[in-house]
């Protein structure tokens, strides 16, 4: 069986720590899922690259065809890894207009693994107060294992790269094992039963 990961990343720049970190995420997991025996498709979406569309959409209701796909990968996955950088003690914008910009059923019962880069150790709670309230609004299911990366974690020496390394595989195997025992998701499309005209002319 092959699980589809869908990796949101919101860095401003390119290259990015937080590209960085969801890369190293993505890895993890999907060597984890291929342990369990399921081959991977992983899609990775920069929050960036769709900048404008997600802009447009918020001002018009109505998504480019482009980012309308990118919605849709995110809505068909199987599971979901979401990283922002942390601004003013939250996500920031680009993160939460993605977000905004997809249907509020679109992530019901879709594990989540939930993670974010910062200045300092300090804004690691942008786990617990920003990200997982966002995700329990959607009804998704976030994984016990958040993942923060601050300067420290990358350039702080051996143990500094090692606690991150095991904070990576720890949440890594935790989005694993949810994907693992889950049907994949149902997404209905909206065309394939329409309601007849005459029917909406009788407000039925």
């Amino acid at each position: 069986m092959t699980r589809r990961l869908a990796v949101v990343t919101a860095g401003l720049r390119l290259p990015s720590s937080t590209r960085l970190l969801a890369d190293r995420l993505a890895e993890a997991a999907r060597r984890e899922l291929e342990r369990l025996g399921a081959e991977t498709d992983i899609t990775v979406i920069e929050v960036r690259d769709h900048a404008h569309d997600l802009v447009n959409h918020l001002l018009a209701g109505y998504p480019a065809p482009e980012l309308e796909a990118v919605l849709g990968t995110v809505a068909r996955a199987d599971g979901v890894i979401a990283v922002t950088p942390t601004f003013t003690g939250s996500y920031n914008g680009l993160f939460k207009m993605f977000f905004d910009c997809l249907d509020d059923t679109a992530l019901t019962d879709t594990p989540v693994l939930v993670a974010a880069t910062g200045g300092t150790g300090r804004h690691s709670l942008v786990l617990e107060h920003a990200l997982r309230p966002m995700f329990a609004y959607l009804h998704a299911v976030a994984v016990p294992t958040g993942v923060f990366a601050a300067p420290e974690d990358w350039g702080g020496g051996d143990a500094g790269q090692a606690s991150l390394a095991d904070r990576i595989a720890r949440a890594a195997g935790e989005l694993a094992r949810e994907v693992d025992r889950r049907d994949g998701p149902a997404v209905t499309d909206p065309y394939d039963d329409p309601t007849p005209f005459d029917r909406m002319l009788q407000g039925g």
